[in-house]
């Protein structure tokens, strides 16, 4: 009998597109539901999927809290907006400390989940989530005591600041729920279970849309109590996520178990947790500095091109959003590779996930380079403004795919427990770079606030580019947790 062609064999073996489009539906409800699947082993593209889809929708919903709070609190008049906004900003510069500590705990609890070691796993978790309490106790006790001159000090008046104290009281009291309810989900992903995670910040956030206007304009039994409400209702939404956690965290039965005997202290792993997150926390810090320094210089030409500015960076944001659960999930992975000492695959990760985000990253600024001005336009209509922010959209767009090495590969390094590297590239793009360009470029070169968006333009690339030639070095594959 004649055997069968190879063109044959092709042709029997190759999937249809009606079976390709079943592959990623099921791919993709998995991702949602959550997969048993072993990360350090198996298709690379299907790894990332997995669990960059419920990163990306645990990302989208953590940016839901701040967009409850305003649009409900934006019906109480400009002062109560007043103090959203302005508390909004400390707590972005609090939300470094768990930042940087979560990156460290993905990278400690991955490295073992890779080692095939859920006991030192679990230990770790232990470790990151004592470390996180004693942080958070006295950053939330500050918080309550100095509400108001913190208000004061970033220019608030007497009336906003004698409105929102309480407010801004609640929020930053409320660190001690924040820093569990970002930890556990930095817990959950290192061990490859992003779709708890997910689903805990979706019940955080069920709990605030429904409390916030009860608490805020009051319903039956409950005062309306105005601005404070919203805090409140925020507080209770993310308790609400914390205790959800935590329950499976301690129910057992999932990739990662807390039991009593986990309960110890161990200074070793506490001290690389110090180290790791020391250089994670400084990489958050930079970044939001050189983006306050921007917004600095860009008001100095006066509130249309500061509105425009705003425009520009917060539709940017929500673009790249999608790119920053991409890189949380190549963290995880890079981590658990290397600790089933693979260190090829945290490499094939790297650069997949670095092809995809660019190709994304490619197919928003193709929509923003063409349809700048009309996207502007869904959010003012005054003349200046909607001149200075399609003109900065369109600048940005022309590097914006470059983005995807400045998120994907820091990522990377900080997953294989290599924070310096990152931490240095940005100090030097951020202020060696980015900000006397933008001076040179916005002043001296005459381009005016277009001048920030070039600056920022040409960073993105420098970072995106040095960080990538130093990930191909290698030195990253022999770090040690």
């Amino acid at each position: 009998m004649s055997q069968p062609s190879v063109s044959a064999e092709l042709t029997s073996e190759a999937p249809s597109p009606v079976q390709v489009g079943k592959s990623w539906r099921a791919s993709l409800a998995e991702a949602v539901r959550g997969s048993h699947q072993d990360f350090s082993t198996g298709p690379v593209d299907r790894a990332l999927l997995l669990l960059s889809v419920p990163m990306v929708l645990e990302m989208v919903m953590e940016s839901v809290f701040a967009l409850v709070d305003v649009f409900f609190v934006s019906r109480l008049g400009s002062e109560a907006v007043a103090t959203v906004g302005l508390t909004e900003s400390m707590l972005t510069l609090a939300y470094t400390v768990p930042l940087g500590l979560s990156i460290g705990a993905t990278a400690l609890v991955s490295r073992r989940m890779g080692e095939k070691n859920p006991e030192k796993a679990a230990s770790a978790a232990v470790q990151t989530l004592g470390l996180g309490f004693l942080l958070a106790l006295p950053m939330s006790v500050l918080g309550v005591l100095f509400a108001r001159p913190l208000l004061a000090a970033l220019g608030a008046s007497p009336s906003v600041v004698e409105q929102g104290a309480s407010y801004t009281q609640v929020m930053l009291g409320s660190f001690v729920i924040v820093m569990p309810l970002f930890l556990i989900s930095a817990i959950l992903r290192g061990a490859g279970d992003a779709a708890t995670s997910m689903r805990a910040l979706l019940l955080a956030n069920s709990v605030n849309i429904v409390l916030a206007p009860i608490c805020i304009f009051g319903l039956g039994p409950v005062p309306a109590m105005g601005v404070p409400g919203a805090a409140i209702a925020t507080t209770l939404g993310r308790c609400t996520g914390v205790v959800y956690q935590l329950h499976r965290l301690l129910r057992g039965g999932g990739r990662l178990a807390l039991e009593r005997r986990h309960l110890r202290l161990e200074p070793a792993t506490m001290l690389c947790l110090l180290r790791l997150s020391g250089g994670a926390i400084l990489q958050s810090v930079l970044g939001l500095s050189s983006w306050l320094v921007l917004m600095r210089i860009v008001a100095s030409f006066g509130s249309a091109a500061m509105a425009g500015y705003t425009l520009v960076m917060r539709i940017i944001l929500f673009a790249q959003q999608p790119s920053w659960g991409m890189s949380h999930a190549v963290g995880t992975l890079v981590g658990q590779s290397l600790g089933a000492r693979d260190a090829e695959r945290a490499e094939r990760v790297t650069w997949r996930a670095s092809f995809f985000t660019a190709l994304f990253l490619g197919g928003v600024s193709l929509v923003f380079l063409t349809l700048s001005e009309p996207l502007i336009l869904l959010f003012t209509d005054e003349a200046d403004v909607v001149f200075h922010a399609s003109r900065g959209l369109r600048i940005l767009s022309w590097g914006l795919f470059l983005y995807a090495f400045v998120t994907i590969i820091p990522h990377a390094f900080n997953g294989a427990g290599d924070t310096t590297t990152p931490t240095a590239v940005n100090l030097l793009c951020a202020w060696g770079l980015q900000i006397p360009l933008a001076y040179a470029l916005t002043g001296p070169a005459g381009l005016g606030p277009e001048g920030a968006f070039l600056a920022i333009a040409i960073t993105y690339g420098v970072l995106g580019i040095a960080s990538a030639l130093l990930f191909r070095q290698g030195k990253w594959k022999t770090q040690c947790l």
